[in-house]
């Protein structure tokens, strides 16, 4: 048997194979030597590599390029108490699918491995490789045990159904595994070869890190060989996105060979040899050949490396059969793919260009290889032909490329580039960030494309379609790229929109006051983040206050009306001589994110107002009254109102004089401190200060200390671990920043007891809607979701959210909304007898039959809930076990409980 490797960029071919086409003229333009020198390869490669830095999911490292991603998925796996961070997000939408994921390295380290020198030539060769590590690294954390793969994070449904940047996913993100009990040879075989073939482009430059790689490729590989099965009928998440229709044997012959050739060792040929015997046959007793190389189907890479390494007629046949549909024709010329009037070979709509290039990648492999002149001419052609095409030599000369060549698609199907802050396909109207070297889906049989955002047939983007492209450009590099260099200084700084402000309208004026609707907006993109420290300052001149003898003392601010968690200030000097003042709009512990309608905007309405009776009141002299909208109008940015983020300027002008507003102060004392009991623990948490860059835990054993420091946070909330049951401690918290350290907080305590630990796979998400802590009514919102595999009926499960009344009055439940209806959730209010810490009442909500299951992965939808006393005296919800202000984003939330068929089965009493 011939064998044929690859090692040190020689080639080692013990046997030369001759083969011939079959017959039948191939009409095709030819690609020129001039037509082809029209294209930067170097500049297109460089850009296809970018691409997959835009698409990373995680902790970035600081040599991150893209200006407009920051770090996301940060909770990915925390749902299995694994860190399941890293990698890559799939395509528009931010699923981490498994397979496509591996397979995409794989196809990567491929075109490394036959391609060196391109990459060398285009100085792309560092970021390759950087690249696909960013992928091997993700799977060997992904790889938790010999027979235990996660193979998708993040629930296909729920991704989909919203529309905004990965920095700000406010949906659950479920982990889904594989294992010896639910198999996925084919996701287990893959990822075997995407770490193989990693191991010999890494073997040169980290020896270490291709042994790891490689030892966990051989642990997969095993995994996939001896328990076997489809993966999409273990994660059957995956079965609307990335079913495994060609089952796993051409993913045990791919892995089999990138072991081979990893590692010389001839039972991995042997293996990947036998599992083409069951590779799909046609009726006519052959393996397919009228598709090609793809995230499902690996048996047309497969067969082309097994004629290369063992000269075998029966893949060396088969291969050339795959060749002559795609260009001569398979036995006729009837028997071909389609091609259009302009020269792609347009094997299907969804994704036309990502499957010309992955052939084009073979044909070039192909051609490579192949002694006969003539084959390696037609291979070659047809390569170099769709290449072209896709880079602008077509009907519409335009680029597929996204920011490379001429009339790139400028409105791909891509959440992130997008930008959207409402969660809207139209808003905003145009991308704000270009998303270069990403490859569309491609043009119709016609030739004719729309770039539009929502056809995601068309114009969507993906990992997979952008890999063996890639390989197709470093070969395209080394025949026509001579000389070319890649772009200097990219990516070039992009032109930021305006990303925090306030928008304003006069809501309502008299002779002794104003009303003012202000929207405080968070549009951020580069990157987008979340805040919950925003502020802003309305600025006013009293000048006509002082002349008709009042000062600051005697205007009040109020908010009223509607207001979304802003606390308004009396008024503060800014510059006294000239009697100029400000009230601070203060959102400090709401969040606010670009995540939609509800979520990237918190409206306030404020008033100022003199004295009554009064008549000197006027407007006109005001800084932020100016081009404000007046007489009802809708709400217009004004950038005479500055916009704060921790204490620190971020928007807007401020009037002149002042010295210098905006600069960070010592931190206030937290407030909303609760200390929840637990075994052996107490969990503190408290609401965020502004300004504040940590907190100093303090705690005692006696009321009013003396207190000892017991731990540092970055953020609002600490476990004081390793404490005595049965024993109260007392805590207080400081704020600090570099100017200093706040004053300490209220005192509160807790007793750690002995708890029962929740078991099963349910868990309890919650958000309020309500940050104003004293006002008339309760609005907590859950969302249960199922981990599990086996549906859950919502009838079996009571929900606690704990309280206090606040003056023991009757009480009243309503649901406002669920996505299970309305009517069947129902509500009771039960005293708590003893009394806990933070709760003297609690809300029990039950559901009715009709409210049906949550099914496997799923959750019961947002259920909306509100609670007021029949008098609408007020609550005191500061203290409360189960309230947070500053929980405004669905999360997993351990003070609210959930029994099935009265199991605790999440959270924690108080």
């Amino acid at each position: 048997m011939g064998k044929w490797l690859k090692k040190s960029g020689f080639l080692s071919i013990t046997i030369m194979v001759t083969l011939t086409l079959g017959g039948g003229d191939w009409v095709s333009r030819n690609v020129t030597e001039a037509a082809a020198a029209d294209y930067n390869y170097a500049e297109a490669l460089q850009k296809s590599i970018y691409f997959y830095e835009t698409q990373r999911s995680g902790v970035l490292p600081d040599s991150n390029r893209v200006e407009w991603r920051g770090d996301s998925g940060l909770l990915d796996g925390a749902d299995k108490g694994l860190d399941l961070t890293g990698g890559w997000y799939d395509a528009g939408d931010h699923v981490k699918f498994g397979l496509p994921m591996a397979y995409t390295s794989t196809m990567l380290a491929w075109s490394v491995y036959e391609y060196k020198e391109g990459y060398e030539q285009s100085g792309q060769l560092e970021e390759i490789l950087d690249n696909i590590r960013w992928a091997t690294d993700y799977f060997i954390k992904a790889h938790t045990a010999p027979n235990e793969l996660w193979g998708q994070v993040g629930n296909g449904t729920a991704d989909h159904n919203w529309w905004g940047p990965a920095e700000v996913m406010p949906m659950a993100r479920p982990s889904y595994k594989i294992d010896a009990a639910h198999p996925g040879s084919d996701l287990a075989a893959e990822t075997a070869a995407a770490l193989a073939s990693a191991s010999i482009i890494f073997r040169e430059s980290d020896a270490a890190y291709a042994d790891k790689l490689l030892m966990h490729a051989k642990q997969l590989y095993s995994f996939a060989d001896q328990y076997r099965g489809n993966y999409s009928d273990s994660i059957t998440d995956a079965q609307q996105y990335y079913k495994s229709w060609s089952g796993y044997a051409d993913e045990l012959s791919w892995g089999g060979i990138w072991l081979y050739l990893a590692t010389e060792d001839q039972t991995y040929l042997d293996q990947a040899v036998a599992a083409s015997e069951l590779w799909s046959k046609d009726q006519s007793g052959n393996w397919g050949y009228q598709w090609t190389q793809s995230w499902d189907d690996k048996h047309y890479g497969a067969q082309l490396l097994l004629s290369r390494i063992t000269g075998d007629p029966i893949f060396i046949q088969s291969t050339e059969k795959n060749m002559q549909y795609w260009t001569t024709g398979a036995g006729s010329s009837s028997d071909r793919v389609s091609y259009t009037p302009g020269g792609l070979a347009h094997l299907d709509q969804w994704g036309a260009l990502r499957y010309a290039a992955n052939q084009a990648f073979l044909a070039f492999v192909y051609s490579d290889w192949v002694s006969d002149p003539v084959k390696q001419a037609s291979a070659r052609t047809f390569a170099e032909r769709q290449i072209t095409y896709m880079l602008g030599d077509n009907p519409r000369n335009s680029s597929y490329v996204i920011g490379y060549g001429n009339n790139s698609p400028q409105h791909p199907h891509h959440r992130t580039s997008h930008g959207s802050w409402a969660d809207s396909q139209t808003v905003p109207a145009d991308h704000r960030h270009v998303l270069y070297g990403a490859l569309v889906g491609g043009p119709s049989k016609t030739d004719t494309y729309s770039d539009t955002i929502g056809d995601y047939v068309s114009n969507e983007v993906a990992t997979d379609y952008n890999a063996a492209f890639t390989g197709a450009l470093a070969r395209m590099m080394l025949l026509h790229g001579q000389g070319q260099q890649p772009l200097p200084d990219f990516p070039p700084a992009e032109t930021r929109d305006d990303e925090l402000f306030v928008e304003a309208s006069v809501n309502a004026s008299g002779s002794n006051f104003v009303e003012i609707r202000a929207l405080l907006n968070n549009r951020t993109g580069w990157p987008a983040r979340l805040t919950d420290q925003l502020s802003f300052r309305y600025y006013l001149d009293l000048s006509e206050a002082a002349a008709a003898g009042y000062g600051p003392e005697d205007i009040t601010v109020t908010a009223g009306g509607y207001n979304q968690g802003g606390v308004v200030s009396p008024l503060l000097p800014h510059d006294e001589a000239n009697q100029i003042y400000y009230t601070e709009v203060d959102f400090s512990g709401t969040a606010i994110y670009p995540g939609g309608q509800s979520a990237y905007r918190k409206e306030i309405q404020f008033r100022i107002a003199a004295p009554l009776n009064t008549s000197f009141w006027s407007n006109a002299n005001d800084f932020s009254f100016q081009g404000i909208a007046s007489g009802g109008a809708a709400p217009v940015k004004t950038v005479n109102i500055p916009v704060y983020d921790a204490g620190v300027h971020v928007f807007g002008e401020r009037p002149s004089g002042g010295g210098t507003p905006g600069e960070p102060q010592v931190p206030t004392s937290p407030s909303g401190v609760v200390a929840v009991p637990a075994d052996t623990a107490v969990h503190l948490s408290w609401n965020n200060v502004k300004g504040a860059t940590a907190y100093t835990i303090k705690r005692s054993t006696v009321s009013g200390g003396p207190y000892a420091t017991v731990g540092q946070a970055a953020s609002p909330a600490y476990s004081d671990e390793g404490l005595v049951n049965g024993t109260t401690y007392y805590y207080v918290i400081l704020a600090t920043n570099h100017v200093g350290e706040s004053t300490a907080s209220a005192q509160v305590s807790a007793q750690p007891r002995e708890t029962p630990s929740p078991t099963g796979n349910l868990k309890v998400q919650y958000r309020t809607n309500d940050t104003n802590a004293g006002d008339a009514q309760l609005r907590p919102q859950f969302r249960i979701v199922n981990t599990g595999t086996e549906a859950v009926a919502l009838s079996g499960l009571k929900l606690r959210y704990y309280f206090t009344v606040d003056g023991d009055k009757p009480q009243e439940f309503h649901c406002d909304y669920a996505v299970v209806g309305s009517g069947n959730v129902n509500g009771s209010l039960v005293k708590l007898d003893p009394a806990a810490s933070g709760a003297d009442y609690a809300l029990e909500v039950t559901f009715g039959a009709g409210a049906g299951s949550i099914p496997p992965g799923g959750d019961s939808g947002e259920i909306q809930t509100r609670i007021n006393k029949t008098d609408w005296t007020s609550y005191n919800e500061s203290d409360d076990y189960s309230y947070s202000a500053v929980q405004q984003i669905f999360a997993d939330w351990n003070k609210v409980t959930l029994t099935q068929e009265g199991t605790l089965v999440w959270g924690l009493e108080p």
